[in-house]
């Protein structure tokens, strides 16, 4: 059996992410460095705070990292990792390309160089039942654009907020389920453009390092091993489609016979079940406990 791990991206972060890593000695010790980093103790941020921005990405990315410490040592290396959105760069900090101090300051450093890039308040709209070229039509007669492919006929939208909020009644119109999403930039759009440089200029002075374990990239599911073809993916999505689809065949194409999502829910997972039905995929979110998640690899293997 090989394992693949998962790491999400922004959307469905709540203070019960941390509950599971309660008691944990290496999460605890993940947890109070994101803490010393960030000014303040991520499992204490009001979980109305949550979905901002420049709290959502450190935080996702802190609780990653320290739910990898508390189970790495316990289970088969990793085949590849493969992260959504923030999540890949979350996914270099586990598979050992960045330490954790430098991925947390950097998803920092992503959140402020994405909020300073557009002039209007922007988000993400997801939307379910229509095709990428219908949807894509759609989008430039509003001025908006595909942010995310998670299937054929399921895709993210982004785009400014107005704009979002006059497309969203056309779409349901049309038959389409449309669910807005807890984000507050539009990611993976041309919005994010002044992004990129500066950005990539942080990634290429940082220790960012070429990693033994693959990454696959989000922007084609391509997988990530050197430090400069890190630096590249991780600059470009910004303002880049996210192929999570990609991904997910990807995940295949690499072997993985598993997958673990590491939370804070189980999103990544139930796209998996839908595309690649044959491959056994859990989440951490949907366990009582670690030992739980260790029995259940255990029994998988």
């Amino acid at each position: 059996m090989s394992l693949g791990i998962l790491c999400p991206g922004q959307g469905d972060q709540t203070p019960a992410m941390f509950h599971i890593l309660a008691g944990n000695r290496a999460a605890a010790e993940i947890l109070g460095l994101a803490g010393e980093i960030m000014g303040e103790d991520p499992r204490a941020i009001a979980a109305q705070r949550l979905p901002v921005n420049a709290v959502a990405q450190p935080v996702l990315c802190a609780v990653q990292l320290a739910t990898w410490a508390a189970l790495r040592d316990r289970l088969p290396e990793p085949r590849v990792f493969a992260g959504y959105s923030v999540g890949e760069l979350a996914s270099h900090g586990c598979a050992g390309s960045l330490d954790p101090a430098e991925t947390i300051t950097l998803a920092m450093r992503r959140a402020a160089v994405m909020d300073s890039a557009s002039p209007v308040p922007g988000s993400l709209m997801a939307v379910r039942g229509l095709l990428r070229q219908d949807l894509e039509r759609l989008c430039r007669a509003h001025g908006l654009e595909i942010a995310i492919v998670n299937d054929v006929d399921r895709l993210v939208v982004g785009g400014p907020l107005d704009d979002l909020d006059g497309f969203e009644p056309e779409l349901v119109a049309r038959g389409a389920k449309v669910t807005r999403l807890r984000i507050t930039i539009a990611s993976h759009t041309s919005q994010m453009l002044p992004a990129i440089e500066p950005f990539r200029k942080t990634l290429e002075s940082s220790a960012l390092r070429n990693s033994s374990i693959p990454i696959l990239a989000g922007i084609d599911g391509t997988p990530v091993t050197t430090r400069q073809k890190a630096v590249d993916t991780l600059s470009t999505q910004l303002a880049r489609t996210v192929d999570w689809a990609a991904c997910m065949d990807g995940l295949a194409e690499m072997g993985c016979t598993m997958l673990l999502e590491l939370g804070p829910c189980n999103g990544l997972s139930r796209m998996v079940r839908d595309r690649l039905p044959h491959i056994p995929v859990r989440a951490v979110s949907e366990f009582q406990s670690l030992d739980g998640v260790i029995n259940w690899v255990e029994r998988m293997l």
